[in-house]
């Protein structure tokens, strides 16, 4: 299954496949790459079809669960490995950037950062872990991770669904799919050219006697 080709990846994985997907953005580190708002919005433009893939508010229930549980695996991989987490190969490949941008969002929105986090790519896949090491009360974790969670995913399910019900959405679902990916495709690849020219910039002035 290939997240990126979303239609094939809904008609493929499903609703199980779609909790995987959203399980693993916050859950595990390499849920950076997933198109993870694309892939809600087109589930619910999909469920809004004559032959649904999954009944809409079975999507609204198990989707914010899955992202809930996301929530408390990265939570808890911060809270057991500490800070170290984020001082891997992985986290240099991805830069300093999402990290410091994270730690911005704790100190200017404290806890509501988890919340408001679920939003925000890349950051939503640190913001667990960051609350984990930093020693963010479990409890206060939880609240704002459920609150987030099912806003953000049953949100964006139900708008895609409404959408969906529109004429010129209904009729060219293919074409608004592709476009949705590439809002997320387009910003990490230009980040990650961005990251690879700062890298190659860098090792002339390292290799200098």
């Amino acid at each position: 299954m290939n997240p990126f080709d979303v239609d094939s990846f809904l008609a493929t994985g499903g609703l199980v496949g779609l909790c995987l997907l959203v399980f693993v953005e916050t859950g595990l580190l390499i849920g950076f790459v997933f198109p993870g708002d694309s892939v809600l919005f087109s589930a619910g433009v999909l469920a809004a079809q004559p032959d649904p893939f999954a009944p809409l508010w079975l999507l609204c229930v198990a989707v914010p669960i899955a992202a809930m549980l996301g929530d408390q695996l990265g939570y808890l991989i911060g809270r057991r490995l500490g800070a170290s987490v984020v001082q891997g190969r992985l986290m240099r490949w991805i830069g300093p950037e999402p990290l410091e941008r994270t730690h911005r969002y704790f100190e200017r929105f404290g806890a509501l950062t988890v919340f408001f986090a679920r939003f925000i790519g890349i950051v939503r896949t640190l913001t667990p872990l960051v609350a984990g090491f930093t020693g963010m009360p479990y409890r206060v974790f939880t609240l704002f991770s459920v609150l987030g969670s099912v806003t953000w995913a049953a949100g964006i399910i139900l708008l895609g669904s409404m959408l969906g019900q529109v004429a010129i959405i209904r009729d060219h679902i293919e074409l608004f799919i592709v476009a949705s990916v590439f809002t997320v495709v387009i910003p990490l690849a230009v980040h990650f050219v961005r990251r690879r020219r700062a890298a190659r910039s860098q090792r002339p002035r390292t290799q200098q006697p």
